[in-house]
């Protein structure tokens, strides 16, 4: 069996060691057809940006000797027109997916070393005739770290100048992680200062460079092009919205299934693949349905374990302050997708970081580009792309879910009101429910004309930390209503609850515990106990969660 290239992203060591290889190779021949100047891939992380740049470095680039051996009996050597192109042209080839630092200054010093290795990699231009004597002076001090700022915005266009001069040749730009510096200076507060560094780099490179032959750029997220390409010349822009590349990025099934034939992993038993789809499939690409390649790789290696190794491939720590300091409406959303339902938003692939924070729609992008979001339904709507929004996986699931954890800091009183309502100790959980109203809810969280849907995502909330064992779902039909929550534990044996929320009326004068009657009479009117009595649930627990403001009132009643 060949070795899995985990964090393996050199191609010609992928193949000259003959690891396992998902033919990607079908991309070079995507990007010459579309012979697009300049073309940005966004994708997240672990997708396979670096090793299908890898590749198409070791094909364009001009070596001695000739690395066309690496494409032997891949799909791109049926092609002879394409073939033609293989071993032709210099290449440039940068990768930021390093230069995450915590200051500008530390993250401008990580740039130039890049460019620096880069710079080195085409030393021999030092020996040419093609550099006069200023222009050599510059170059070495771009190798030796000394150069002004001024000069490595400049680097860039000033290496596709020269490689031109001397290989007679356009070069390729190849661009990995591009945005990697860009999210470290919204993280660490340098981001106006990064930004202005990067529009230089790139604006002066790819815009308008006669000495371009063409570029590649990728990355997770594509950038406002008002922060980064401004005055750009419209690049290609193919994100996972779009047809373009879809299969080149990620697995198909059919490739998920040829690895785990070759690693002799059983995939006729239907209910394993079931279940690995269920973890690692779910991302929307184009029209196409991928798995995340990363996922699939340590899944095997760890012996068909069933995991989250994609969530802790970072530190996710934007992503999680952007949901723990997110407003209501959207922690509403968030415990609807965690029930397996769709949300509808708006989509718009330009991610403008200083909204993060400041403009729903922002963050709802940012989760669907960076891969914790997927999508499906795409359209238009009043001019605006549309879409339905939802969790892809279980994998991806998790980290929702120790993000809502986080929301109560694991509190030990709330550890415990959890416990005591699955025990179906509901006097034990009324009192901390009760008790962590009154301590954690603010007037500004319940105050409004709408407290039931706060109330509602709040327990659903608690309960996503349930999943594994117990079945969670909301406002689903039951009998001849909607039942609000029902929580059915897979272990028949212990109690099942309805939850039915409610708010007091006081065009009624009603009180607490006129509206705990009301809601538990509904519960038994409407028949909500119905579906859990023919599954085979004997411990049915109706439960009526009422409040009035920051007030509320937990009763339980008799099925």
């Amino acid at each position: 069996m060949r070795p899995l290239p985990i964090g393996v992203d050199d191609f010609e060591k992928i193949i000259a060691q003959n690891y396992h290889y998902v033919d990607k190779s079908l991309f070079i021949k995507e990007l010459l057809d579309s012979a697009a100047e300049v073309t940005l891939i966004p994708r997240p992380r672990r997708f396979g940006k670096t090793l299908n740049l890898s590749m198409v470095k070791c094909f364009f680039e001009k070596t001695e000797p000739s690395k066309q051996y690496l494409f032997e009996g891949l799909a791109i050597s049926q092609y002879p027109a394409c073939m033609a192109h293989q071993g032709q042209y210099p290449v440039i080839s940068l990768t930021f997916k390093f230069v995450d630092k915590k200051d500008y200054n530390g993250c401008l010093a990580g740039i130039k070393e890049v460019i620096a290795e880069e710079y080195r990699r085409h030393k021999y231009l030092l020996q040419s005739d093609c550099l006069d004597d200023i222009q050599k002076r510059q170059f070495q001090d771009i190798l030796d770290l000394t150069a002004t700022n001024s000069r490595y915005e400049r680097s860039l266009q000033n290496l596709t100048m020269h490689l031109a001069a001397y290989h007679k040749q356009k070069p390729i730009v190849l661009i990995d992680e591009y945005d990697v510096p860009v999210q470290a200076g919204f993280t660490w507060k340098y981001y106006d200062d990064i930004v202005d560094f990067i529009r230089g780099f790139l604006g002066l490179a790819l815009k308008d460079n006669t000495y371009l032959n063409f570029a590649v750029v990728t990355g997770c997220m594509r950038i406002s092009t008002e922060s980064i390409f401004t005055g750009f010349n419209n690049p290609r822009v193919c994100t996972m919205l779009d047809d373009a590349y879809s299969d080149k990025f990620g697995l198909l099934e059919s490739e998920v299934i040829a690895i785990l034939n070759e690693c002799e992993i059983e995939t006729c038993h239907q209910a394993c693949l079931i279940e690995i789809r269920a973890w690692y499939n779910g991302f929307s690409s184009g029209h196409l349905t991928i798995y995340n390649p990363w996922s699939i790789l340590n899944f095997i290696d760890k012996k068909c374990e069933f995991n989250s190794y994609w969530v802790n491939t970072s530190s996710n720590s934007i992503i999680k302050s952007l949901i723990k300091n997110s407003n209501r409406k959207i922690k509403e959303d968030i415990a609807q997708l965690l029930q397996g339902n769709t949300i509808y938003k708006q989509v718009d692939e330009n991610i403008v970081f200083t909204d993060l924070g400041k403009k729903e729609l922002a963050l709802w992008n940012f989760l669907l580009f960076s891969g914790y979001l997927s999508f499906k339904n795409l359209r238009l709507d009043d001019k605006f792309r549309c879409a339905d929004l939802f969790i892809p996986n279980k994998e991806i699931a998790t980290i929702y879910e120790s993000t809502i954890m986080s929301w109560f800091d694991q509190d030990i009183e709330y550890t415990n009101m959890l416990q005591h309502l699955v025990d179906g100790d509901i006097t034990q959980f009324t009192e901390s429910f009760e008790k962590f109203i009154i301590t954690s809810f603010s007037y500004f969280d319940v105050g409004d004309q709408e407290p039931e849907k706060f109330y509602h995502a709040f327990v659903l909330g608690i309960l996503a930390t349930l999943t594994k064992s117990h079945s969670i779902t909301s406002n689903r039909e039951g009998g001849t209503g909607r039942y609000d929550v029902m929580i059915a534990p897979h272990d028949k044996m212990r109690p099942a609850i309805i939850i039915e929320f409610k708010k007091v009326n006081p065009n009624k004068q009603e009180t607490l515990e006129i509206a705990a009657a009301s809601a538990l009479q509904q519960i038994v009117d409407k028949g909500y106990a119905v579906e859990l009595q023919h599954n085979g649930y004997s411990h049915i627990i109706p439960l009526a969660i009422v409040f009035e403001g920051k007030k509320a009132l937990v009763r339980r009643g008799v099925c």
